[in-house]
């Protein structure tokens, strides 16, 4: 499977037989072959983020996650989690978090103003020693880069969840010519595309069907995975939630939340 937009092998021409719809099984063998990719490529970073989160869990620190626009989807897929750490904590910008501001464009425009992630940082209960993984699938505006660089000015460890190809194929948004990736100690290549789109299709003006969530997500779960895996090793107990829909879960995450509440900052 290709990367580039508007290959042959990423065309369709009609639809499938038996009720079935070509284009949904290209799509699915599309975000196959990247989980596939990153599996393979980009395990050894999956498995260095896992540690640093370990490393951080294990010293006392906190955990934060950051993503603007759709890139917040797999930022919060990791926060109050059933399954995930209690220790991520969502830090959230308003208005650029999802499309519920109005109008929807404004969250584009925040994420390119400058100085508005120092004031974030400044107002947030980050500290030296905590890891903090920003997701930008392009690394390219201002909000993410100025994250990045501020967040590792204060003392934290940044890891990086974005698309290499958008730095080698695009200009940076941010005044210093730089994207996210030049300011992670860890990076993460979610290997999509520029556009974010895996099919095209004949008479259809734009390509179409975006997989970064599908394998972004992927992306911070493995980590977490990986950050399990460690503090195991460790002899440490994972402080995992679980589901408030299984006998018992409110009380195990009720446990949890306690032995844990001061470097837990959703619930406040």
């Amino acid at each position: 499977m290709g990367e580039s937009g508007g290959n042959g092998e990423r065309e369709s021409g009609g639809t499938g037989g038996s009720g079935t719809s070509e284009l949904a099984g290209r799509f699915f063998d599309a975000a196959i072959g990247l989980l596939q990719r990153v599996r393979d490529e980009e395990a050894g970073s999956v498995a260095a983020a896992g540690e640093a989160i370990a490393d951080a869990v294990a010293a006392g620190g906190r955990l934060f996650a950051f993503g603007a626009g759709h890139s917040s989807l797999a930022a919060q897929d990791v926060v109050y989690r059933a399954g995930g750490l209690a220790l991520m904590n969502l830090l959230a910008v308003p208005g650029v978090v999802g499309v519920d501001v109005m109008p929807a464009t404004l969250g584009s425009a925040l994420e390119r103003v400058d100085g508005l992630a120092g004031a974030v940082l400044d107002s947030s209960p980050v500290r030296a020693g905590d890891v903090l993984v920003i997701v930008s699938l392009s690394g390219r505006n201002a909000l993410p880069v100025e994250m990045a660089m501020n967040a590792r000015a204060l003392g934290l460890k940044v890891i990086g969840v974005t698309s290499v190809a958008y730095a080698q194929e695009t200009k940076s948004r941010h005044v210093s010519g730089t994207f996210l990736r030049d300011h992670c100690d860890i990076v993460l290549d979610s290997k999509i595309a520029v556009g974010d789109a895996e099919l095209t299709h004949e008479g259809v003006a734009a390509p179409f069907a975006p997989a970064s969530t599908v394998v972004t997500s992927a992306l911070m779960q493995a980590t977490m995975a990986a950050a399990t895996e460690s503090l195991v090793a460790r002899g440490i107990e994972p402080p995992l939630l679980r589901s408030g829909n299984v006998d018992g879960g409110h009380e195990w995450n009720g446990r949890v939340m306690t032995e844990y509440a001061d470097r837990i900052f959703f619930r406040h």
